[in-house]
């Protein structure tokens, strides 16, 4: 490492995390020092190889003496996925389609539970295709769904023109995101930039390992501003979506241009009242890693995940601007009380219902998880909007 403070293209770390680090410096000193928040959070979980769900450890379980660092609603309970079967059969029905595609489908346990519980019921789609950009993933998927290899296929990118139902469990909340932050009254864009550790091994040669102080905040004037004015002169820091909304506009126009569709994502979030609240200073940003939080993305890189909660009125509008009709807005807990889930925990022995219970309970994932379902055309009254719509509020 150069005592001015660049990475010296002679660095090449031997483990996987020390190289995504080193990839990152890279990254920033080729942007010229300073590098847009949304471009690092790409890197640290995306890069090929190495950002963390590009590389092999595992993501999801319900412990973390499992080595898992965060759990998933299909992970924590199959009653999750056998009851969003139920909205799943009746989009299929609604819209005239045959075809399921998931975005971001984790170990394929949703796939697993969706697939079992549409052949119980005669309601078996043509093909069910997994989109997802890790190939480690990607594996784990083939692996677990072996049996369903008549139905199944992955896929890297959409077609021009989608027919069918798309799912979203935990996908919006890990597209990068932009950082605004207003100090002193001024708005400004909050990037990273590359402090490099010049500690130098006994033999004079730099350290393989770049240590988790590399990176640090910095801020520049900006004219971005969030979508609605937060009130106050206070201090704030918050996040905007551009990649997440242009996603979804993306599958809207493409679900659009096919004539028929529809799409459920399901993930933590608010509608950006709340998102935007005076009160929300610190913004929403969160790392997870054995099952634990912490607020600093720049730490370990790609050894944690990164997410930030979903403004779903941002969603909402990007899949009307592209044709679409949003079906309904409600909790997740609501939306599977509406589907049927206490039915069906009533008919499981106990231990079953208590991590079921987690999909519900306001205090768990029932309340701060959300459902948004959208639709070609003019839609229809959604079982899973039934009771308890909030439509209203985004």
């Amino acid at each position: 490492m150069a005592d001015n403070g660049r990475v010296s293209s002679a660095i090449a770390p031997s483990a996987p995390l020390t190289e995504l680090a080193a990839h990152i410096a890279r990254d920033i000193e080729a942007a010229g020092g300073w590098l847009p928040f949304d471009r690092f959070m790409q890197q640290a979980l995306y890069a090929p190889g190495l950002g963390y769900y590009a590389h092999g450890s595992r993501k999801f379980g319900p412990l973390a003496r499992d080595g898992s660092d965060f759990v998933t609603a299909p992970e924590l309970s199959p009653l999750f996925g056998q009851t969003l079967a139920d909205a799943v059969a009746e989009a299929l029905r609604h819209t005239g389609t045959d075809e399921v595609w998931e975005f971001g489908a984790g170990s394929g346990a949703l796939a697993g539970q969706l697939l079992d519980e549409l052949a119980r019921r005669g309601q078996a789609p043509r093909r069910y295709t997994i989109v997802d950009v890790s190939g480690a993933l990607r594996a784990r998927q083939q692996q677990r769904l072996a049996a369903h290899g008549a139905v199944l296929q992955w896929a890297d990118r959409l077609p021009e023109a989608l027919r069918g139902v798309v799912l979203g469990n935990e996908v919006l909340d890990a597209m990068p995101v932009q950082l605004l932050a207003r100090v002193d009254g001024t708005w400004h864009e909050r990037g990273v930039i590359f402090k490099p550790n010049a500690a130098l091994a006994p033999d004079g040669q730099a350290r393989t390992a770049i240590q988790s102080g590399a990176f640090a905040w910095s801020d520049r004037p900006t004219a971005l501003r969030p979508p609605v004015e937060v009130a106050g002169t206070h201090d704030y820091v918050t996040e905007i979506h551009p990649q997440a909304e242009a996603f979804v506009r993306t599958v809207a126009e493409r679900l659009a241009r096919g004539g028929r569709g529809a799409a459920f994502f399901i993930d933590y979030g608010f509608p950006e009242a709340e998102y935007y609240h005076p009160q929300r200073f610190m913004g929403t940003l969160a790392c997870h890693r054995a099952h634990r939080m912490d607020d600093d993305p720049l730490a370990d890189v790609g050894e944690k995940d990164i997410t930030a909660h979903v403004n779903f009125t941002g969603i909402a509008l990007a899949a009307q601007d592209a044709g679409l009709a949003v079906l309904g807005y409600t909790s997740q807990g609501r939306f599977l009380l509406n589907s049927g889930l206490a039915e069906r925990m009533a008919e499981q022995p106990l231990a079953a219902r208590a991590p079921a219970m987690k999909l519900l309970a306001e205090h768990e994932m029932g309340e701060l998880f959300k459902v948004i379902g959208l639709a070609t055309g003019e839609g229809w009254a959604a079982r899973g909007f039934a009771a308890g719509d909030r439509t209203h509020r985004l």
